[in-house]
């Protein structure tokens, strides 16, 4: 028996209206659209219409389709951001002159990427949700609420500017040609960036003022120079095609690279989370990573996100690592089951984080046992003399000796892998002090606990 589904008739809601004023060519546009995706047999589940603020955005939501509706002028980032989620899907992109114009450095860095998405400009040349502003498209002499006198500035040719940019795809058409519909297959079937200008009234607003029937539009070309139909049309690699590539590239490299590398055993029971909290300058990020990594030759997955003020060598700086035996899909630290605090800095920008069951590695000079009585039992907070140790070796180690005795409190996998990721991963500068750190940080551990 067959279960081969029967290619939809129409992507409209039977019930639903379009809301547009009378004669505006938005209607128009997107019921040729609608005709579009009925020949193209499209897939309603693989695709996606995204739109923003203006009439056009209307639309969405009388297509039974997946819709995307955000602000004014972002579309095409949604729509970019999307398209990199999920390259199978098909992405048209429904946009005013008004979201061109707001949003017109995504959509040329769209054009020049290539990525695999479709814009559709229902361009009307003024800005009609919002009283007829003069846009960017706006004629040079149009009249419009705001330019009563008449538009003084050149408008934009949306073809030229994918042109402008190595764009793969443009196409010039308007409400009144019969090819509008194939148009709009065409560029949905385009593999990489398309754009489609449709040139078009807003009875509203534009064409109580200006000529815009069918004979003032086509009239407004020729004075303009704009080429109808497909001006642009030529093959070049889709960004997504382009980054599927380079990460495969990327992995058999790292695949081959994991091979030789050196494996230890880990002894993690459960996900383990440690945010380390010092200062600027206390080399922070770069020594947790090398703990990062250590876990990741110990056969963990790990993650590093960090954290610091846009100032150099001021402020603080806190790394956050999470160590599992699972993948890890959600990087927030809600509850850390470790904090290492090395400074006030670091103290002050964790200290909302920092709950009952915490373990809290400090140095002793920071009296963490005072500042959190009442919410840390004081088991749970190990003082040791990591800076006063660390001016023995040198002051700059102290994140070191830290690490190393967070790793011996969680017995999360053997030292032997750190000292592994130091001799391999560390400036060779740095090699011999970063030893003698976590050889400090792993004594002051066993004392307390023999003692």
């Amino acid at each position: 028996m067959s279960t081969t589904v029967a290619p939809a008739s129409s992507f409209l809601f039977e019930d639903k209206k379009f809301p547009f004023c009378p004669g505006c060519g938005h209607t128009v546009s997107a019921n040729a659209l609608n005709k579009a995706l009925v020949t193209l047999k499209i897939d309603p589940k693989q695709t996606v219409i995204v739109t923003d603020i203006g009439c056009v955005g209307l639309t969405d939501h009388y297509f039974n389709i997946n819709a995307f509706h955000g602000l004014h002028g972002r579309s095409i980032t949604y729509a970019t951001g999307i398209k990199l989620a999920n390259p199978g899907l098909n992405v048209i992109v429904l946009m005013g002159d008004g979201g061109l114009g707001i949003g017109g450095g995504h959509f040329l860095n769209a054009a020049r990427r290539n990525i695999g998405i479709t814009v559709l400009v229902f361009n009307n040349f003024n800005y009609g949700m919002t009283g007829g502003q003069h846009s960017t498209t706006t004629p040079m002499h149009g009249i419009t609420s705001t330019t009563p006198e008449g538009n003084e500035e050149n408008p934009v040719d949306i073809c030229a500017l994918v042109g402008a940019v190595n764009g793969s795809f443009a196409a010039r058409t308007t409400v009144y040609d019969k090819d509008l519909t194939d148009i709009m297959v065409a560029a949905i079937q385009h593999k990489g960036f398309s754009a489609v200008d449709i040139l078009e009234p807003c009875t509203a607003y534009f064409a109580k003022k200006n000529t815009m029937d069918k004979e003032g539009i086509l009239g407004l070309m020729t004075s303009l120079g704009y080429e109808k139909g497909i001006v642009i049309n030529k093959n070049r690699e889709e960004l997504t095609e382009k980054i599927k590539k380079h990460t495969a590239q990327q992995m058999a490299i790292v695949a081959s690279k994991q091979k030789e590398q050196k494996q230890f055993k880990h002894n993690l029971i459960k996900k383990t989370s440690l945010v380390i909290a010092g200062s600027a300058g206390e080399r922070v990020i770069s020594s947790s990573f090398l703990l990062a990594y250590s876990g990741i030759i110990s056969g963990l997955f790990v993650t590093q996100k960090d954290d610091f003020p846009i100032t150099v060598m001021t402020g603080y700086s806190v790394s956050e690592i999470i160590f599992s035996d699972e993948e890890i899909l959600y990087t927030e630290i809600d509850k850390p089951d470790y904090i290492f605090i090395l400074s006030m800095n670091g103290y002050e920008r964790v200290k909302n984080r920092i709950n009952a069951n915490t373990i809290i590695i400090t140095d002793e000079s920071l009296n963490m046992v005072e500042l959190l009585k009442g919410k840390v039992d004081p088991k749970n907070i190990i003082n040791i003399p990591i800076v006063k140790e660390a001016r023995v070796i040198d002051k700059n180690y102290a994140v070191m000796i830290g690490l190393a005795a967070f790793l011996h409190h969680s017995n999360l996998f053997s030292q032997d892998a750190f000292v592994e990721a130091i001799n391999t991963k560390n400036k060779p500068a740095f090699i011999e002090k970063s030893l003698q750190a976590i050889e400090v940080g792993a004594q002051m551990i066993k004392s307390l606990v023999n003692s």
